[in-house]
């Protein structure tokens, strides 16, 4: 049993030597908190009209349809029914149908010539990234001239993306400090971005637009998981069902095991 012990914290040590010897904390992107409420419907509703107006352009919903939304989102008429003519004015730009899922215009050859790389799905982005990861890239946008699209972004270099948010963000600059670097055993100064700074406003203040990301990352966080409110509203019903299930289990064990 000792030997065992002593082979198991062996390997252990072994694979904590291994381990690069680098601090997360100066390594690892700050990320911004954003608060998700997915009950919040009119927060939904501004998130999906900003996803329409600025992302739909290149990035497509393919798991999603715009009738799912909609009902989703309470976009209905008096009747409870889906706003279809309400829909179709506000949301379908490319001639699809309301059962349709909500696909963009552009070619991917094209997207692949503007863009080198055809613009990603973000149906399952929110899953993937994180809703905090998502919130920080959106506000991240700096203007950089050496980038084909004039904008480099902080959490994510040198993405193929323009800065489609300029308009309502404003103009980012960065701010750099110098490191110090022992690379190869010698010390280098290696200027890196500290923060960004606006330089330009754009039509939105700071706080505005920082709502208006929290929607927009709000509206991605529902279609990456259509169902988790549901399926939370359900879950409650299920462990107080399970709870009276087993106080009503006791009392029959008990009942059934009085006189044995």
């Amino acid at each position: 049993m000792n030997r065992i012990l002593l082979l198991f914290f062996t390997c252990f040590c072994a694979i904590l030597l291994a381990l690069p010897l680098v601090s997360t904390a100066d390594t690892a992107p700050h990320l911004e908190k954003v608060v998700i409420n997915l009950q919040d419907k009119p927060s939904l509703q501004r998130g999906a009209r900003l996803f329409i107006n600025y992302c739909m352009g290149c990035h497509s919903l393919n798991y999603m349809r715009y009738n799912q939304v909609a009902k989703d989102l309470g976009i209905l008429n008096a009747n409870g029914q889906i706003d279809e003519p309400l829909v179709k004015q506000s949301f379908i730009f490319t001639g699809d149908k309301i059962a349709d899922t909500m696909r963009n215009a552009m070619p991917p050859e094209l997207a692949k010539q503007w863009f080198g790389v055809v613009p990603p799905d973000l149906t399952l982005e929110a899953k993937v990234r994180g809703a905090d990861w998502l919130y920080t890239f959106l506000r991240s946008f700096y203007q950089d001239p050496s980038r084909p699209w004039g904008s480099n972004n902080l959490l994510f270099p040198a993405v193929n993306m323009p800065d489609v948010l300029a308009g309502l963000q404003g103009i980012q600059f960065p701010v750099y400090r110098t490191n110090v670097t022992t690379a190869d055993s010698n010390a280098k100064l290696l200027p890196v971005i500290d923060h960004l700074v606006l330089v330009e406003a754009g039509t939105m203040p700071p706080d505005e637009f920082e709502s208006a990301m929290t929607d927009l990352v709000n509206f991605l966080v529902y279609v990456s998981d259509p169902t988790e409110s549901q399926r939370h509203h359900i879950g409650i019903w299920v462990l107080l069902f399970l709870i009276v299930f087993s106080i009503v289990t006791y009392l029959l064990k008990r009942e059934y095991w009085k006189n044995i």
